[in-house]
């Protein structure tokens, strides 16, 4: 059974290829712009591509029987239709609501067998704070009362990997807006990021317009849209829910574990 693997050295398809590995499977083949530096672990075929060069994905779609799909926007449909047309037989998508349902709709809709995952925060996101925290113990966000149930990369990766290993067709057709084990404030997630590093780390409200200021240097462009997001919460708060335990049977990491594990980025 070969699955491919998209966007196979991102942030999550490089840890995708990691959780297939560690749950046994072997005929894995991840996608990727330069196969040469890609520094995949050993048994993981590399083929060169780009979802953003549609005309680069026969020869890698060839065979393949399941897939993870980190969609690019602009050739989602591309995409999709080719799959199709070689055959795999189940995709397994990040997807979600808000900016993502139109592309949620077309997998939906695109005749493949799909799962889509639809996490909101991802927990990794909260290193914008580094510098913070590590200068002043101090994070500054405009938004301290916005509730939100982050979710690791890590844990996004072990759920489609366990999906595409696993294949169940009760979750076919399915939509999973994973979340973190709790949901927490902003400034709460903050103390929990203080609590996983072993120091206090308090919370100050800045004004929206110093916030963009601090992010920019890191985000560039984004850093407006980051922040719009995140308003959105003020009115729409993000509740936790289990899925990520009954989907793999291990709960999903919570804030300050995830710090624990990453301490060395915020001392």
């Amino acid at each position: 059974m070969t699955i491919l693997v998209t966007g196979a050295t991102g942030n999550i398809g490089r840890r995708v290829v990691d959780h297939l590995i560690k749950l046994g499977a072997k005929d894995i083949r991840a996608l990727t712009k330069n196969p040469a530096r890609a520094a995949l672990p050993d048994g993981v075929e590399a083929v060169t591509g780009f979802l953003g060069n549609p005309e680069t994905l026969p020869a890698a779609l060839e065979g393949v029987e399941r897939m993870y799909l980190a969609p690019l926007p602009q050739t989602l449909e591309a995409t999709l239709q080719l799959a199709k047309k070689a055959g795999v037989g189940y995709v397994v998508a990040l997807s979600g609501a808000g900016d993502w349902q139109e592309h949620a709709d077309k997998v939906s809709a695109s005749g493949l067998v799909n799962t889509q995952l639809g996490p909101g925060e991802f927990t990794d996101n909260f290193t914008i704070w580094s510098e913070q925290v590590k200068t002043s113990r101090t994070v500054r966000d405009p938004y301290p009362s916005v509730v939100e149930a982050p979710i690791s990369m890590d844990d996004i990766a072990r759920v489609a990997a366990g999906l595409l290993v696993q294949h169940d067709e009760s979750h076919d057709g399915k939509m999973y807006p994973i979340t973190g084990p709790e949901a927490l404030t902003r400034a709460e997630i903050a103390e929990q990021i203080g609590a996983g590093i072993g120091v206090d780390v308090t919370f100050e409200q800045c004004s929206r317009a110093d916030a963009e200021t601090a992010l920019r240097p890191a985000m560039g462009e984004y850093a407006v849209w980051y922040l719009d997001q995140i308003e959105t919460g003020v009115d729409e708060p993000q509740y936790a829910n289990g899925l990520v335990a009954e989907l793999t049977g291990t709960p999903a990491e919570s804030v300050a574990q995830w710090a624990a594990r990453n301490a060395a980025v915020f001392r």
